[in-house]
């Protein structure tokens, strides 16, 4: 693998084209420069989603309604759970994570896991994450 060296200005376009832990730079720039899809993009040969085990443990079920509301700004986000853990946004994208989906979303980055709030039991994601652990263990 060959190194490169690129100013400010260039890395910041990349960490604002990028999904946060899941995107390396290269994968931002085969993305922008030689038009390959994303991971969330993928569509069939991609895995279970980050929910899955939320859904294996019966605490959400696909179809799901998920919300984040953005009070000062006025703004409600929706999306739902996919039969296979994604999280999916109403203009048809799916994200394997929550936090990158409500980034998608917001523009900003945001701990989807913390935000969303699971519409059919009016949980906190990460609620809902911490109790499909518990009952792992």
């Amino acid at each position: 693998m060959r190194k490169i060296e690129i100013d400010d200005e260039v890395f910041a376009y990349l960490q604002r084209h990028s999904e946060p832990l899941v995107d390396t730079p290269n994968d931002v720039l085969r993305r922008e420069l030689l038009g390959e899809k994303s991971s969330q993009d993928a569509g069939a040969e991609r895995g279970l989603g980050g929910l899955w085990f939320i859904i294996e443990a019966g605490l959400a079920a696909p179809g799901d309604q998920l919300r984040h509301h953005q009070p000062r700004l006025q703004r409600t986000h929706e999306a739902a759970i996919t039969a296979d853990g994604w999280v999916e946004l109403p203009d048809g994208r799916s994200f394997a994570q929550p936090s990158p989906a409500l980034k998608a979303q917001t523009g900003s980055d945001i701990n989807g896991w913390g935000q969303y709030t699971h519409v059919p039991s009016g949980r906190k994601l990460q609620s809902l994450r911490e109790e499909a652990r518990s009952t792992k263990s």
